[in-house]
């Protein structure tokens, strides 16, 4: 596996691990439709939180969440109310953006809810 790969699986199970112990319920990792890919569906209470991961090994080029281009926040906008449709929910939908940059020396996270209006 490439090592963008690795490092991005990695973040991934870090959110998952944040998100848990926040108390979220995973629904859903790498969920698919068409063209798009949730990294995390996780709900709390009565709002399911589609959850985009960037991992980065530097914030030299800037910070991970960045990196979300509004072409990629369309396609998971669509994705999710796809989701949310055929499993006929009855929820609020927020999107969220877990931003992690792990060096040799330490790793930060920041979790930045309903994050697509931040951009």
């Amino acid at each position: 596996m490439a090592e963008h790969n690795e490092l991005g699986n990695w973040g991934e199970n870090k959110a998952i691990d944040l998100l848990v112990k926040k108390g979220y319920k995973i629904k859903e990792r790498n969920w698919r439709f068409q063209k798009a890919e949730v990294d995390i569906i996780a709900q709390i209470e009565n709002t399911l939180v589609a959850v985009e991961v960037k991992t980065r090994s530097t914030d030299y080029f800037g910070n991970p969440q960045d990196f979300i281009k509004p072409k990629k926040i369309k396609l998971l906008v669509k994705a999710v109310d796809e989701y949310v449709s055929r499993n006929d929910l009855d929820v609020n939908v927020r999107f969220d953006v877990i931003a992690i940059i792990k060096t040799e020396n330490e790793i930060k996270i920041e979790h930045l809810e309903d994050a697509f209006f931040h951009f």
